[in-house]
């Protein structure tokens, strides 16, 4: 194999082209919009730099290993910045929970909550420990192509009682109902309902304990570009503002993509970052195969979208964290709600990031940046018009951060803006405006998610959010490692 294609210059997309360009082969990256970056867009406007998302960096080791293959460093090109305490957990009561990895400030934390809780969790760290071995270091860089590969899997995956879901296995452990949330919410940060998601995704919960959480200076944005330099510096060509129109198939081969503008490109193998139903059904329309795929992925339950408050204030708030959960009155009813009922609840919680705690240069000075996020579900279940829903969100979101944390907030925007399925649907062609594509439920993990490696088409790869592992940095990268391995492989 002497050339590739990535289509999207997602995290993923973005991590696979530098395996492959590390590794000698000639690689194109082509992104529809005009960043780079997919799901961690950057807008700037008034001053202020608003994040996309996502923001919480996990494991930085699956990202310096990209730049390590070259034998460069990360740091040359991006700056991390840990973040402390992880989350700040807060409750309508007024319960603050500071969640970090510092063993006897989180047992304080743990002990104003129930001190009896204090030995559960720690059996749950050891929990936590076992799943993260056998599901993250041993196969989350690890395609699942056959249902053999999944039977091989099967034992340990039993072993921990994978089909629990998490709040399940954290419920096992722990009695106090605010700590089985802060124990539990991290599957949401995946796409996964913590009601629902298997035991595995437990993993997270030692993943930070390991790796910390980290923030890009400047923004997740800084990341991005520094990936971007990364690659350009081997030698990768990355093209922008260019949508694929379709990956060109001849026979059962994939021979290269044909873009909106009508340039097109060879290649000897092509692999897409893109939403994987936007794949199958769009960019492969005249596959066979490909549809029959598309007819599965069809059945398929798909991870809710979200609704994103964007905010620059004046002022700045050196009390609130870099990251905080603001939980409603409800947690299990308010999940029922959004994957199950689909329904815009009255109550929400929100995940609210604050970068300017960690960065002030993301704000003019004496201001803030922040966003506000909420779970909502996909437009599958709840197809409205976000044109008009969306202003009446937002304004409730406000209120509710005023009610809680900053009382005159109204006061103090300078510019706000949303982001809502919708645009996830119109910006990055993800099938229902679903945030995280495939839902990560047990039956759709590992071997039943998208294979990295198409069934029909063996030059044809997927990577990204709806291929093995799953959403998230960590996840989507853990793809391109998987992928990339499958490539370079079976191009020799």
């Amino acid at each position: 194999m002497k050339s590739a294609v990535v289509i999207g210059a997602g995290f993923g997309g973005l991590a696979l082209a530098i395996r492959l360009q590390s590794a000698g082969v000639q690689t194109t990256l082509v992104e529809a919009r005009d960043k780079p970056g997919g799901r961690a867009y950057v807008w700037e406007k008034d001053g202020f730099v608003f994040d996309a998302g996502p923001t919480v960096i996990t494991d930085p080791p699956c990202l310096q290993e990209l730049w390590a293959l070259s034998g460069r460093s990360m740091s040359d090109d991006v700056t991390l910045a840990p973040v402390m305490p992880f989350y700040r957990l807060n409750w309508p009561d007024g319960t603050n929970f500071d969640y970090s990895n510092d063993e006897p400030q989180l047992a304080a934390e743990i002990a104003k909550l129930d001190p009896a809780d204090v030995d559960g969790y720690r059996r749950f760290l050891e929990y936590s420990t076992g799943v993260h071995t056998e599901g993250y270091e041993k196969l989350g860089h690890v395609a699942f192509l056959d249902f053999a590969s999944m039977i091989k899997a099967a034992p340990s995956l039993m072993k921990y009682q994978a089909w629990r879901s998490v709040h399940s296995i954290v419920s096992s452990y722990v009695k106090n109902p605010k700590l089985r949330e802060a124990l539990s919410f991290h599957t949401l940060l995946v796409g996964g309902n913590p009601m629902t998601t298997s035991s595995i995704y437990a993993l997270i919960h030692k993943l930070e304990k390991d790796g910390g959480v980290w923030f890009a200076m400047g923004g997740t944005n800084k990341l991005i570009a520094g990936m971007v330099t990364h690659f350009e510096r081997l030698g990768g060509v990355l093209r922008l503002g260019d949508p694929v129109a379709s990956i060109d198939t001849l026979g059962d081969r994939a021979t290269g993509v044909t873009t909106k503008s009508g340039w097109s490109v060879q290649a000897d193998a092509i692999a897409s970052n893109a939403d994987v139903m936007h794949s199958y059904r769009d960019l492969l329309k005249t596959s066979r195969s490909a549809q029959r795929t598309r007819a599965r992925l069809e059945r398929k339950t798909y991870s809710p979208s979200l609704f994103v408050a964007h905010f620059g204030l004046k002022g700045t708030f050196p009390d609130i964290p870099h990251h905080m959960i603001l939980f409603g009155p409800r947690y299990k009813g308010l999940l029922d709600d959004i994957y199950r009922h689909g329904v815009l609840a009255e109550d929400f919680s929100l995940y609210l990031h604050h970068p300017t705690v960690t960065d002030p240069s993301m704000a003019p000075e004496g201001h803030s940046t922040f966003y506000a996020l909420a779970p909502v579900p996909h437009q599958g279940k709840f197809p409205v018009d976000w044109a008009e829903i969306g202003p009446i969100l937002e304004k409730r979101i406000l209120d509710e951060i005023g009610k809680r944390l900053i009382p005159d907030i109204h006061d103090r925007i300078v510019t706000k803006f949303h982001y809502a399925p919708s645009d996830f649907s119109a910006d990055l062609n993800a099938h229902l405006g679903s945030a995280f594509s495939l839902e990560p439920t047990l039956l759709q993990s590992a071997y039943f998610r998208v294979h990295n490696r198409d069934d029909h088409i063996p030059n044809l790869y997927f990577v990204g959010a709806g291929t093995h592992p799953g959403a998230g940095i960590p996840g989507v990268v853990g793809s391109a490692k998987a992928t990339a391995k499958l490539m370079l492989e079976e191009g020799r």
